[in-house]
């Protein structure tokens, strides 16, 4: 198969995660894979990743705004890639569907809605994915509940529900490869106990709830760490300033692995999601979960393997952290059991195998 993974841009989020991913795994299956991103070239450890398993990356210089000429150079670019499946991921519809006028053979067309629905794009590019879906755009939901948010926005069901997927060895690894070295790096001690928390610093992850959890007196004796930036990171860093070290906003990062590895839980304070990859990077890594109940995430994290709070509710959330700081043989327990779901159900191959399926079948489907 000829494979186009096309998103706007390779700056490093969820969604463009997962479409390097797929195109990694195409790759590896032998597959003609290429990911097209609109934007002009972002210098990020994706591209590089990309670049190093021989996965052509081809930037189309977009700039900020609404840049119609964007669509002339996409045209160009699938008729001499000539994909047999096109895959988008978040507002990109309204440059890919123009530039398929005239493109023959007729490529199959499949976008991910990586979150709630009403969340996943703005007003406009929800009219355009209505316009899309069931005219030729096949819509996939990351998990079921971003399927059922996607039902009641578009009133349809998606094409099929395909979770994320995650290299699960390269996190099941970390502990063994990388706790002493990494603890030893932040100060800690064999006795402490670090809770962990990565993303981008903004409204949605609600950090600042996180951190005013974290004030709680029974937690004194833990330590938090943060990793990513974003608008918000002043702010935040004023507010774990008020806890005297024990919360340490750590910056953008690229060895969340040797932190997860360093780390004794995870925590996810996020007002809303639809399926965090950094959640089943934690359970890969042999971490119980504290998370707001929200979006996909008690897809991922069943009982025995966290504990899920109502969103808002710090002192709800305080009460889970404590629990687990307190009870170091239940925590691990916790541990074990979430590294064992996510060996068996989060695995990157698996979901390349799931999206393959979907993309053979559509090929197949009438009038192919």
């Amino acid at each position: 198969m000829r494979v186009v993974q096309l998103v706007p841009s390779l700056s490093v989020g969820g969604a463009e995660r997962v479409a390097a991913l797929l195109a990694r795994a195409h790759a590896a299956a032998g597959d003609a894979v290429a990911v097209v991103a609109l934007g002009a070239a972002a210098g990020s450890w994706i591209e590089a990743e990309l670049a190093q398993e021989g996965v052509a990356v081809h930037p189309l210089g977009k700039g900020p705004g609404l840049e119609p000429a964007v669509v002339g150079r996409l045209a160009a670019r699938l008729r001499a890639l000539r994909p047999d499946v096109v895959h988008t991921h978040l507002h990109v519809l309204k440059y890919l569907m123009p530039s398929l006028v005239g493109l023959r053979p007729r490529p199959v067309v499949v976008h991910t809605l990586h979150n709630l629905a009403r969340e996943e794009a703005v007003a406009a590019d929800r009219l355009v994915q209505r316009l899309c879906f069931g005219r030729g755009v096949h819509p996939v939901a990351i998990g079921v509940a971003v399927a059922q948010s996607a039902a009641e926005l578009y009133g349809q069901q998606p094409a099929a529900v395909i979770p994320n997927g995650v290299p699960v060895g390269v996190f099941a690894e970390a502990r063994a490869q990388h706790r002493a070295a990494a603890r030893a790096a932040l100060g800690l001690g064999d006795g402490d106990v670090l809770v962990f928390t990565a993303g981008r610093l903004n409204p949605q992850k609600n950090h600042a709830l996180l951190l005013e959890a974290f004030a709680d007196r029974r937690l004194a004796g833990a330590t938090l760490a943060l990793a990513g930036d974003g608008e918000l990171r002043p702010a935040l860093e004023a507010q774990a300033a008020a806890l005297g070290g024990r919360a340490r906003l750590l910056g953008v990062r690229r060895d969340v692995p040797a932190l997860l590895g360093a780390a004794d839980l995870f925590a996810l304070s996020s007002d809303y999601e639809g399926n965090p990859l950094v959640v089943m990077e934690a359970m890969a890594a042999g971490l119980p979960v504290v998370s707001t109940e929200v979006g996909c995430v008690p897809e991922l994290v069943v009982p025995g393997t966290g504990l899920l709070v109502p969103p808002g509710q710090p002192a709800a959330f305080a009460d889970a952290l404590v629990a687990l700081v307190a009870d170091g043989p239940g925590r691990r327990a916790m541990g074990e059991a979430a590294a064992a779901r996510a060996a068996r159900a989060f695995d990157v191959a698996l979901m390349a195998r799931r999206y393959c399926a979907l993309y053979s079948t559509l090929r197949r489907g009438p009038g192919r």
